[in-house]
């Protein structure tokens, strides 16, 4: 799926990726990852240097996280869970990607909120996220063990404003944008 976006008066497309994983070793897994999804998510932008700075944040509601699939709670890259930041990748036009492992014994939903975002350079002391695009990608393990990927779909701006009252939380030295920015002059 290819998502547009407009970032610095300049257009932009997301190329996100969604296959089951059919060799875990090859993305560093374990077999307990075989036939769970492999998400990558590439940005195409004619910004160069601080102009291609961006972040990627993502949110993740599964009946194992700590409320049970009740709420949608960080997913930070392993390497950078100490990170005061809300970034789970940032960089210059850093690639999401992520390949969940889980034990099949038993009934799993697992739902990702994943948003391209920046952090404006007007004020270098101001930390403030400004979310560019969003997509929901996931999977479910059946009791049997079968596994369903969730098909990517693109997130409405609202989508992002539900997830605002748990980032401010969360991450109390940031800023967050009220909305996601569609339109060519955002």
């Amino acid at each position: 799926m290819d998502i547009e976006f407009w970032h610095d008066g300049e257009p932009g497309v997301v190329s996100v990726s969604c296959i089951p994983n059919e060799d875990p070793s090859a993305y560093g897994k374990g077999e307990d990852a075989r036939g769970l999804p492999v998400c990558t998510a590439t940005i195409e932008h004619p910004g160069r240097g601080y102009r291609g700075f961006f972040g990627w944040v993502q949110l993740v509601r599964s009946t194992d996280n700590a409320s049970g699939g009740g709420a949608f709670e960080a997913d930070p890259a392993p390497l950078l869970e100490d990170s005061s930041a809300p970034y789970c990748w940032y960089g210059f036009k850093p690639v999401l990607f992520d390949a969940p492992s889980r034990d099949r014994g038993r009934r799993l939903e697992w739902l990702a909120h994943s948003f391209l975002g920046f952090t404006p350079l007007d004020d270098e002391a101001r930390k403030e996220v400004a979310p560019l695009l969003g997509f929901a990608w996931g999977f479910v393990i059946l009791d049997d063990g079968e596994v369903t990927l969730t098909p990517v779909r693109r997130l409405a701006a609202d989508e992002w404003t539900t997830h605002l009252p748990y980032l401010r939380r969360g991450y109390p030295e940031w800023e967050f944008a009220p909305s996601l920015t569609f339109r060519p002059d955002g």
